[in-house]
C-alpha cells in the first residue's frame, strides 16, 4: 500500500474517533439535562436531595465568631469601707435616729452599732482606707485608719462583699481592730547621683516651678514642643526657691549648655512659702535642649525616690 494511502485512511480513523468522542459527550449532556429536568419535576425535596449527593458541591466554610470574652474591672471597695467606718465611729446604740447611725445601718444592716460612754475619745479627725486585699467569692477585707485629735491611730478590718460586676458592695460584719500595715524598706540608693551646680539648668527649673506654683509667669514658656501643663490653680504659694538639684545623667552638670536635643532627667528639692509657713517639695523633671536653652520635656512629680534629704 502507498504511503498516501495509508495516510488518508489513518485521517479517516481520526476523524471516525473524534466523532465517536463528540457524540458520547452530547449523550452525556442530554442525559444531565433529563436528571436535572426530573428532579425539579420530583420536587422541592428531591432536588435538595441531589444537590446535597452531589460530588462536586463545595459547601462555603462559615466564618468562625470570635469568642466574647467578658472582663469585669475589680473595683475597690476601700471607699465603702471608708464611709461605713466613720459613720459607725460617730454612732451611738443609744440614739439611732441621728444622721451618721442611720447612715451605718444602711450601709450594714447587720452589724450592731457601739455604744460609747459620755466622756469617751471625742469622733476621730479622719477616716482613711489604707489597703485592701480581695478575697475568694468577692470577698474583701479592707482596713481602714481612724486618726484621732491627739495623734493617735487606730486601725480597723471591715469584711465587705461585692457584686459580680463590682457595681454593689455589702458591709458583711463587724469590723475588727487590728494592727496597722508596717513600714516597707525602700531603695537607699538614688538613680539621681550627678549632683548640678548653679546654672542654666538651675534656673530653668527654678523660674519653671516658680510659674507653676506661685503664677510668676507664664508656664507655656519654659515648655518644650508639644508639651501641655497647666500651672496650679489657684497659686498655693508666694514664693519658691531651689535648694537642690541633682541629676542622672552626666549632661546636667556641664559648665555650658549641651548641643540641642540633650535630654537629661533631674530631682528637684525646693522650698515653697505661703502665709501660713515653709514647705519642702520635690518634683522629678526631664529637660532637653532647644536654642540652646533647657525647656521642660515632662513632669513625673511623685515618682522619685533620692534617699532623703541630702
Amino acid at each position: 500500500m502507498s504511503p498516501a494511502k495509508q495516510a488518508s485512511q489513518g485521517e479517516a480513523a481520526a476523524a471516525v474517533a473524534a466523532g465517536a468522542r463528540l457524540e458520547a459527550m452530547r449523550r452525556r449532556v442530554r442525559l444531565s439535562r433529563m436528571a436535572v429536568w426530573t428532579v425539579i419535576a420530583a420536587g422541592p425535596i428531591a432536588l435538595c436531595v441531589a444537590v446535597a449527593s452531589s460530588p462536586t458541591t463545595v459547601e462555603a466554610a462559615t466564618p468562625a465568631k470570635p469568642a466574647s470574652v467578658r472582663t469585669t474591672a475589680a473595683v475597690d471597695p476601700g471607699g465603702y469601707a471608708q464611709l461605713f467606718v466613720s459613720a459607725w465611729l460617730r454612732s451611738s446604740a443609744d440614739d439611732t435616729t441621728t444622721a451618721q447611725a442611720r447612715l451605718a445601718q444602711s450601709l450594714a444592716p447587720d452589724v450592731e452599732l457601739p455604744d460609747p460612754h459620755a466622756d469617751a475619745q471625742p469622733a476621730p479627725q479622719s477616716v482613711t482606707a489604707v489597703r485592701s486585699a480581695q478575697r475568694d467569692g468577692g470577698a474583701w477585707s479592707v482596713t481602714v485608719a481612724a486618726q484621732y485629735a491627739d495623734g493617735t491611730v487606730r486601725y480597723f478590718a471591715v469584711p465587705v462583699a461585692a457584686d459580680s460586676t463590682g457595681a454593689s458592695f455589702a458591709v458583711t460584719g463587724a469590723p475588727g481592730v487590728v494592727a496597722g500595715p508596717g513600714r516597707a524598706e525602700t531603695k537607699s540608693a538614688s538613680a539621681y547621683g550627678v549632683s548640678v551646680p548653679e546654672g542654666d539648668l538651675s534656673s530653668a527649673v527654678g523660674e519653671f516651678l516658680a510659674a507653676y506654683l506661685t503664677g510668676a509667669g507664664e508656664v507655656g514658656r519654659y515648655l518644650a514642643p508639644g508639651v501641655t501643663l497647666s500651672a496650679v490653680s489657684p497659686a498655693p504659694y508666694a514664693a519658691v526657691s531651689v535648694q537642690h538639684v541633682s541629676a542622672v545623667e552626666e549632661a546636667a552638670a556641664a559648665e555650658t549648655v549641651p548641643a540641642d536635643g540633650t535630654t537629661v532627667r533631674v530631682l528637684v528639692r525646693v522650698e515653697a512659702r505661703d502665709a501660713d509657713g515653709r514647705w519642702p517639695l520635690a518634683y522629678e523633671l526631664a529637660l532637653t535642649v532647644r536654642s540652646s536653652r533647657w525647656e521642660v520635656a515632662a513632669l513625673q512629680s511623685g515618682t522619685a525616690q533620692d534617699g532623703g534629704a541630702r
